[in-house]
């Protein structure tokens, strides 16, 4: 419970920075969290087929 009390204050505070910022820095912030999740996705993918492969 107290996790979630957490992770609803922190989405709060984003969002509520991301009201106030320009749209260009807005851009910017959600391209870089975008490419950072296809990057970790990648990886994970990668990890997942070598993983499975061993065995």
């Amino acid at each position: 419970m107290l996790f979630l009390v957490a992770a609803l204050l922190l989405l709060g505070t984003v969002l509520g920075t991301v009201a106030h910022a320009p749209l260009p820095v807005t851009l910017v912030a959600a391209a870089g969290i975008a490419v950072w999740l296809v990057i970790f996705a990648v990886r994970e993918r990668h990890a997942r087929r070598r993983h499975t492969s061993a065995h």
